[in-house]
């Protein structure tokens, strides 16, 4: 999910070199989205794998 949002990063600096203002709104916000959706799952998983020890 890193990489996509990552894509549509570079995407919407592409865009915004272009002049296309629309696409590279359009763009970051949706890298912004998955950014934030992807700290949110890497927080739940360090929680909950938090109280488990790891296999030996």
């Amino acid at each position: 999910m890193l990489r996509y949002a990552l894509i549509f990063l570079v995407i919407a600096l592409i865009a915004e070199a272009l002049g296309l203002g629309g696409v590279a709104g359009e763009s970051a916000w949706i890298a912004h989205v998955l950014f934030v959706i992807f700290l949110v799952l890497f927080i739940v998983s360090l929680v909950f794998r938090g109280g488990r020890r790891p296999p030996v």
